[in-house]
């Protein structure tokens, strides 16, 4: 059937109005920005232990469907909200791992225009199973009903204090005195946090100006025994991974981190399970920190990452493929088989982290 000119002009504006229409409907969704073409390239400066979560390809392709892609650096927590070599490189967004950079970050000058913490991670002790073992039988280390295990934080460090061998602590196979290694605190958010984690325990308390004065030397000695101190988490996880027991005894991390290890490949974690050697272990000091990871927003365009990364999408990747909790601390969507038992579903006993005053001058008195 032939159709009139008037028809065929009709169903062109039809077809116009609809596609103006649907243009703006995509316009006005930030989750279909990606539909349009248009893709806005911002530039940050990232923790190390969000490097792969970025790399992540289904990462990568829900930052595109909300018409954002993103350039990062990885630099250290606290060296990316003071450093002006860094800052003079004009970030459009920062995203460090403790919230307490973003005080630091405003005492520095920087102009924050949003913040808003995107993902949460305790921050865990790495050991190995001959290790947890002398551990139990020394009285730091408890198993919970679920199958985790607690260490006494506190009674590890008066025991590197006091300068106790490995042998005293139960664990035959170690020569030497008792250890615990962190990242640098003054370059490093994991490192930065167990300094307030350590200093609050020597304390008794949160610890404030007081308890500076009073168990600084104290704090500073646990940090002068660990001898050289990486400046990023991931290096340090790879070095434990590679060192094994006698390299690496004990470390400081985050619990995403073995997570993601798993998850990238199943089968391996299954054949180091299955192996005769020494097996990594994780462990929750009784109490932790929480290493919340809150993007600080420079440039407008930046509030389109913030919105991106809090969409349920992104969350669950972040959860199910790399090991971040939510905001709130809480896991966000189902774990993977291959991890079932290895977290447990909340973390019942954190401690807050003292103010930022009190760690500027807990990281001068560490660098000293």
């Amino acid at each position: 059937m032939a159709i009139s000119r008037r028809a065929f002009g009709v169903g062109l504006l039809a077809a116009g109005v609809a596609g103006t229409g649907g243009y703006f409907a995509v316009k006005d969704r930030p989750e279909l920005q990606g539909l349009l073409g248009n893709s806005t390239k911002l530039f940050g400066f990232i923790g190390g232990e969000k490097e792969a979560f970025l790399a992540d390809r289904d990462v990568i392709g829900a930052l595109h469907s909300h018409g954002l892609e993103i350039n990062s650096r990885v630099a250290g927590s606290v060296e990316m909200v003071r450093e002006q070599a860094l800052l003079s490189q004009n970030p459009a967004f920062l995203w460090p791992s403790s919230s307490i950079m973003v005080d630091i970050a405003r005492q520095n000058g920087i102009k924050i225009r949003n913040d808003r913490v995107i993902l949460n991670t305790p921050v865990i002790v790495y050991s190995w199973q001959p290790v947890v073992d002398g551990l139990i039988k020394a009285g730091l280390v408890t198993t919970t009903s679920e199958g985790q295990h607690q260490l006494d934080l506190k009674a590890l460090l008066d025991a590197v204090l006091a300068g106790t061998t490995w042998s005293k602590l139960g664990v035959s196979s170690l020569y030497g005195q008792s250890r615990i290694v962190s990242t640098d605190p003054n370059r490093s958010n994991s490192g930065f946090m167990f300094a307030g984690l350590v200093l609050s325990l020597l304390s008794g308390n949160v610890a404030n100006a007081d308890g500076l004065a009073q168990f600084g030397d104290k704090a500073q000695a646990i940090f002068r025994n660990m001898g050289f101190k990486s400046s990023s988490s991931g290096k340090l996880f790879e070095q434990y991974l590679a060192g094994g027991i006698g390299g690496e005894p004990m470390i400081v991390g985050y619990e995403n981190q073995l997570v993601e290890w798993i998850l990238a490949d199943p089968q391996r974690w299954k054949r180091v399970q299955a192996s005769n050697g020494a097996k990594p272990v994780v462990l929750y000091p009784h109490p932790t920190v929480y290493s919340a990871h809150p993007l600080i927003a420079i440039d407008e365009q930046a509030d389109r990452v913030i919105e991106a990364l809090i969409s349920p999408r992104l969350q669950e990747l972040a959860w199910t493929k790399h090991g971040f909790r939510g905001p709130l601390g809480t896991a966000t969507g189902d774990a993977d088989s291959a991890i079932a038992g290895l977290l447990p579903a909340e973390i019942d006993a954190v401690l807050p982290m003292p103010d930022a005053n009190v760690m500027l001058a807990l990281l001068d008195k560490l660098a000293a």
